[in-house]
């Protein structure tokens, strides 16, 4: 994308969240739901498939981009990046990176167009290392596959109309071989989506378990249509995923700063704003610090992705600083506020539980330390 018409885009989804979907964020809250009207403007701008080739609907926003957009999305309610997030993230950069010509033409466009693509990686017992995962792909012989087993926390997994699932379909000298990726679409026999989680935050943003029960699907649903190559798929799309929820984290905690400084310019104790109180202003400098080094940090990685210089350490040191730091930011802002601050309709109250999942999915910060410890080494 050019830099005049990234900028073009950057100014408009700036003003659409400010003017369309922060105003309406506690209905989001309430509801558990993102209001049909932002859905249908978010698709019409092309947020459903920014990071897409062009030649398949998309914008080709590069992992620069990417992240500038993310600051923005991350400014509100996290429901809403999360209508098209495993969009542009893990879900459509598997097929980007992985699918088959006739795949990629069948799917992108409509996944630019906003139909919705689901990630179905994480199991009970195959987290962060999915080389535990236990669901099963068998060639039955006859030109199809036999999927079962189950996964957990599925993003979208609701509103999804087609699933890349990953399943052990054969045996390696390594736990991560054999590890593939198919294209289940909704309503196949055998899929079914279980019940939305209740969860802690980010309430809109809907996860469910997902079971298979001897799902068939036609050899061609096999991304790419090379067995194995589906703890690849899955390692390249996280690694990319992770830059862009470090920035979702600058974006929260830009946020929860604003709101922070704006409570105590004008809430008062003892007749004088708390912002006169040198401690409230302590927790503010150190917000303001860690917000401005993260930010320095996503974008460094950020193009350094582009560049191809670091694909690999970059975007886990990006998500462990990024997603530690919003957590931290988080609870001082509540801390600011005081026991408003404790009270649902406050803003940094929901920001407080909403980035408190973000040091843990997509790689913990725990899995996070690992990959870098172990690539320092390697050298």
């Amino acid at each position: 994308m050019d830099s005049a018409a990234f900028k073009e885009v950057l100014e408009a989804v700036r003003r659409f969240i400010r003017e369309d979907v922060v105003p309406r964020e506690r209905e989001i809250e309430l509801s558990d739901e993102v209001p049909a009207e932002i859905r249908r403007k978010a698709v019409d701008m092309g947020l459903f498939g920014y990071t897409l080739p062009e030649e398949y609907g998309g914008m080709g926003a590069s992992v620069e981009e990417d992240v500038r957009l993310c600051f923005e999305f991350g400014y509100t309610s996290l429901a809403f990046r999360s209508m098209f997030g495993t969009n542009i993230g893990i879900a459509g950069q598997v097929l980007v990176n992985y699918g088959s010509q006739e795949q990629r033409e069948t799917w992108l466009p409509r996944l630019a167009d906003g139909a919705v693509a689901s990630f179905a990686l994480t199991e009970a017992e195959a987290g962060s290392d999915p080389s535990g995962m236990k669901t099963r792909a068998v060639d039955t012989g006859d030109g199809h596959y036999e999927i079962s087993g189950a996964k957990r926390f599925i993003t979208n997994a609701a509103v999804a109309d087609v699933f890349m699932v990953f399943a052990r379909s054969g045996e390696g000298v390594r736990a991560t071989d054999g590890i593939s990726c198919f294209l289940v679409e909704k309503d196949t026999p055998g899929l079914v989506i279980g019940p939305k989680d209740a969860k802690t935050g980010q309430a809109g943003a809907w996860t469910s378990e997902v079971f298979f029960d001897q799902v068939r699907v036609a050899h061609t649903a096999l991304v790419g249509g090379l067995a194995g190559q589906g703890f690849n798929a899955a390692m390249r799309s996280l690694a990319k995923g992770r830059v862009h929820v470090a920035a979702l984290c600058v974006g929260q905690a830009t946020r929860a700063l604003e709101e922070s400084v704006e409570y105590a310019r004008h809430s008062k104790q003892g007749g004088e704003p708390i912002g006169r109180f040198q401690l409230v202003q302590a927790m503010l400098a150190e917000s303001r610090a860690e917000l401005d080094a993260a930010r320095a940090l996503v974008l460094d990685v950020a193009r350094r992705y582009d560049s191809g210089e670091d694909t690999k350490i970059g975007p886990s040191t990006a998500k462990l600083f990024a997603t530690e730091m919003a957590d931290r930011v988080a609870d001082r802002a509540v801390q600011i506020h005081g026991g408003m601050g404790y009270m649902r309709e406050t803003t940094v109250e929901r920001i407080s539980r909403d980035v408190r999942v973000m040091r843990i999915y997509e790689g913990t910060s725990e899995v996070q330390k690992l990959i870098i410890g172990r690539a320092l080494l390697r050298g």
